[in-house]
C-alpha cells in the first residue's frame, strides 16, 4: 500500500483528539491562542528543538519531560512565547501541571510550547481560566485538527495541516500533522511549531532517530527572513493503535514510516514558506548533481536565503547574477564553470546561466515565469549525485510592515 494523503491532520491517527481555544493571550478576542492535543493512551514521543542559544521556557521543560521517551497531550499557546522571562520555566511548569490535572495524566506526559512575543510575562491565569472548556472542547474529528492549528496560530494566514496513510503487516496506520510558521524562519528549525501524531507502533528510540533524520531535510530547509526564533519545536507522538507490529530496528517498515513521516514535513514545510509574512510566491530551490548532499544543501539554502534573490522574485525579474552570487558567498564547493541554473513554474521555464555565463533568454518569457505562485530555482551542478531542495518564499513591502509593528 502506497502512502496516501487523507483528511484528519492530527485527528486523522485513532485515538486523538484536539481542540483549541480563546483564553485571552492574543489581543484580538475572535482568535483562539490555546491549543491542545491528546491522545487516549500513552505514546512513545520526541522532539527536535530551536538551535538558538537564548531558548525559551517550554523548550526546556519539555526536554527535561522527554527525557523518557513517553507523552500523552500537548498543550501550546500562541500571543505570547514565555522567552526571556525569569519566571518562565515555572509558567511552563505550571502549564504541564493544569494539562496534567485536566486529562488525569503526570504533568511530565505533557509536551508544553509557546509562540508570540517574547519578553513579555505570560499569565498563566488566563490558561488555568480556560482548561475545563478546552478539555470539554477537544474532538476526534477533523473539526478538532483545525480548532488546534488555528489556535497556534501568530501572524500566519492560513491553518497548516496535512495527514497520510499507508501499512504495515496488514494494518492501515496514519500520521497527521498541524504547524505554524510565518515569520522569524530560518533552517535549524524556523520560529515553527510542529505538532505530529500516528498511530503507528514504533519505539521511543526509533522515532526519535526517524525524527532527527526527517527535520534536517525538511524543516531545516525552510528559511523565510534569515531568524531563527527561541521557541522553535517539532514533537511528534505515536500510540500504537494501529496495531502494527512495533518498529524497533531498521527495515522495510522503518523506511516506510519514515517516507510517511518525510511526505507530512515536507508538506508543512512548504506550506509555512508559501505563508511567510508578507510573501507573494513561494521558491523552492532544487540543487543536484554536487559532490554530495551537505553542499547541496548549503547552496540550496543559501541562495533562498539570500534577501537579494528574494527581492528579484517579489519584482518578477531573472536577476540569475544575484543566484550565483548567493551560491558563490557560501561555504560550498562547486564549479561555476560546470553550473546550470534554470527558472521553472506553471507559467514556462528559462535557462538563464550555463557553462561559466549568462545565456540569451527572453525577458517577456521569464516574465511570464516569474508571474507564477509558485516558483522553482534549479540548479544543476554536473560533478555527482548529491542533491537537496529548500524552500522559502519572495521578500515583499507587507514583511516590513508586518514586523514594524509586531510587538505594537
Amino acid at each position: 500500500m502506497s502512502i496516501k494523503q487523507v483528511e484528519g491532520g492530527v485527528c486523522a491517527a485513532g485515538g486523538f483528539l484536539a481542540g483549541g481555544v480563546h483564553c485571552g493571550l492574543a489581543k484580538r478576542t475572535d482568535k483562539s491562542d490555546l491549543a491542545l492535543i491528546y491522545s487516549k493512551v500513552p505514546c512513545t514521543a520526541a522532539a527536535s528543538y530551536t538551535t538558538n542559544k537564548v531558548q525559551a521556557a517550554p523548550i526546556q521543560v519539555t526536554q527535561g519531560n522527554l527525557e523518557d521517551g513517553a507523552a500523552q497531550a500537548i498543550i501550546c499557546n500562541s500571543g505570547n512565547a514565555n522567552a526571556c522571562n525569569a519566571d518562565g520555566v515555572q509558567v511552563a511548569e505550571r502549564m504541564c501541571d493544569l494539562t496534567g490535572n485536566a486529562l488525569n495524566l503526570s504533568p511530565v506526559d505533557v509536551i508544553v510550547a509557546s509562540t508570540g512575543v517574547i519578553g513579555q510575562p505570560l499569565n498563566v491565569s488566563l490558561i488555568e481560566g480556560a482548561m475545563t472548556e478546552l478539555v470539554k472542547g477537544i474532538s476526534a474529528q477533523p473539526a478538532g485538527s483545525k480548532a488546534a492549528a488555528r489556535a497556534i496560530m501568530t501572524t500566519d494566514l492560513r491553518e497548516k495541516e496535512v495527514a497520510v496513510s499507508f501499512e504495515l503487516n496488514g494494518k492501515v496506520c496514519t500520521l497527521g500533522g498541524i504547524s505554524k510558521g510565518s515569520g522569524m524562519i530560518h533552517p535549524n528549525m524556523a520560529t515553527m511549531l510542529a505538532f505530529l501524531t500516528t498511530d503507528t507502533a514504533v519505539s521511543s528510540d526509533m522515532l526519535k532517530e526517524a525524527l532527527g533524520m526527517v527535520v534536517p531535510k525538511t524543516f531545516n530547509m525552510v528559511s523565510v527572513d534569515g531568524d531563527t526564533s527561541t521557541n522553535d519545536m517539532c514533537a511528534i507522538l505515536a500510540n500504537g493503535l494501529a496495531g502494527n507490529d512495533e518498529i524497533t530496528g531498521h527495515g522495510e517498515d522503518y523506511d516506510l514510516f519514515v517516507k510517511a513521516l518525510t511526505h507530512v514535513c515536507i508538506y508543512l514545510a512548504r506550506i509555512m514558506a508559501r505563508d511567510g509574512e508578507g510573501a507573494t510566491k513561494l521558491l523552492e530551490c532544487i540543487v543536484t548533481g554536487a559532490v554530495d548532499d551537505k553542499t547541496a544543501g548549503v547552496l540550496a539554502k543559501s541562495i533562498i536565503c539570500s534577501n537579494l534573490v528574494k527581492c528579484a522574485m517579489f519584482g518578477e525579474d531573472a536577476n540569475w547574477g544575484r543566484i550565483l552570487c548567493a551560491m558563490g558567498y557560501a561555504s560550498a564547493d562547486f564549479d561555476p564553470a560546470g553550473t546550470k541554473v534554470t527558472l521553472v513554474s506553471q507559467g514556462g521555464e528559462v535557462t538563464v546561466y550555463q557553462n561559466g555565463g549568462g545565456l540569451p533568454f527572453s525577458e517577456d518569457e521569464a516574465a511570464k515565469v516569474l508571474a507564477c505562485e509558485e516558483i522553482e530555482i534549479q540548479v544543476e551542478l554536473n560533478q555527482a549525485d548529491g542533491g537537496a531542495v529548500a524552500w522559502g518564499c519572495d521578500l515583499s513591502y507587507d514583511y516590513v510592515k508586518i514586523n514594524g509593528d509586531y510587538r505594537t
